[in-house]
């Protein structure tokens, strides 16, 4: 079997020095540097012919971290690696998966392309924002889901208090109730109208949240507008607590701040996108654990399937 080597850029570096601990194996040494344009370099500082390379890195903005994986991938493939595997905890532009208004491009599209054609032969990746962009790729893919790390921490939080977990808009139904049927609770929608990118309002909840304790859970939280304003909403009609989780705390602009300022007990986030800025009421749970024991099983040849159990 060939030799397994875990490399990070520069976007996942503290996830994947978790990871290799976790896998016992020591980072690769990889030598990556901007000339004085922007213009990424990278070079790997030792042989990796014949081996089975993993290479580890979020995709969020900026764009750098996209074009960073690119030309690892390239340099990995150049090098004479046997196999490449992208390791994307948390895989950027998956929100533009098709064409919703006219004139607009499907950019996870694009981006499967990208990987495929720098040299990539396998991605991993979690909880992806839309799931059929598995389905823009010709080349074996692997989805974790984080339910596996923030189910049992949910538990943790909530205490023995009963509880409804809550969709934020109708596009997150389907990982709501996923998390819905495994915590055994009642599954609340809200109905939200979106103005235009990053803007969004509540039209309706659908669910009675009087005297509830909530659970708002989604796969990614940008703005945090669409967090605060269902928090906000489950509170005007009658919800006791609310509290939240997520995957990928993206936490852009002045979002902390609106969490902060907002009903909301605590919000249990993974470390696929490491934090801008910490707050009280923002927790982190990291998912080193199951992206070690997945690069594990593939570079064994073995299933992935047991990955997806999840303690009771």
């Amino acid at each position: 079997m060939s030799q397994l080597k875990i490399f990070s850029g520069r976007s996942s570096k503290e996830l994947a020095e978790k990871i290799a601990d976790e896998i016992g194996e020591p980072l690769g040494n990889c030598e990556i540097r901007n000339f004085s344009d922007g213009e990424i370099w990278v070079k790997y500082l030792e042989n990796i012919r014949g081996n089975d390379v993993f290479i580890i890195q979020s995709t969020f903005p900026p764009s750098d971290n996209l074009m960073e994986l690119l030309i690892m991938i390239d340099a990995a493939k150049r090098a004479s690696a046997r196999r490449i595997t992208a390791v994307i905890p948390y895989f950027g532009y998956a929100r533009q998966d098709r064409k919703d208004q006219p004139r607009v491009p499907i950019t996870s599209k694009l981006v499967a392309n990208l990987i495929t054609v720098a040299g990539a032969d396998r991605v991993l990746t979690m909880d992806l924002h839309a799931p059929q962009i598995q389905g823009f790729f010709d080349i074996p893919f692997d989805h974790l889901y984080s339910a596996v790390v923030l189910v049992p921490a949910i538990r943790e939080m909530v205490g023995e208090e009963e509880f409804a977990v809550v969709s934020p808009d109708i596009g997150g139904v389907k990982f709501a109730r996923g998390y819905a049927k495994r915590l055994h609770a009642e599954l609340i929608l809200i109905d939200k109208r979106r103005s235009r990118a990053n803007e969004s309002e509540v039209v309706n909840v659908v669910g009675d949240v009087k005297g509830k304790t909530i659970v708002i859970v989604d796969d990614i939280i940008d703005t945090a507008g669409t967090f605060v304003n269902a928090a906000n909403a489950l509170i005007d009609r009658g919800a006791k607590k609310v509290f939240g989780a997520c995957t990928h705390p993206i936490l852009s602009g002045n979002a902390v701040e609106r969490i902060e300022n907002a009903p909301v007990e605590k919000i249990l986030v993974t470390d696929t996108v490491p934090l801008r800025k910490g707050s009280p009421k923002i927790e982190v749970r990291s998912v080193a654990k199951i992206f070690a024991e997945a690069i594990k099983r593939i570079h064994c040849n073995e299933s992935l399937s047991v990955l997806f159990e999840i303690e009771n």
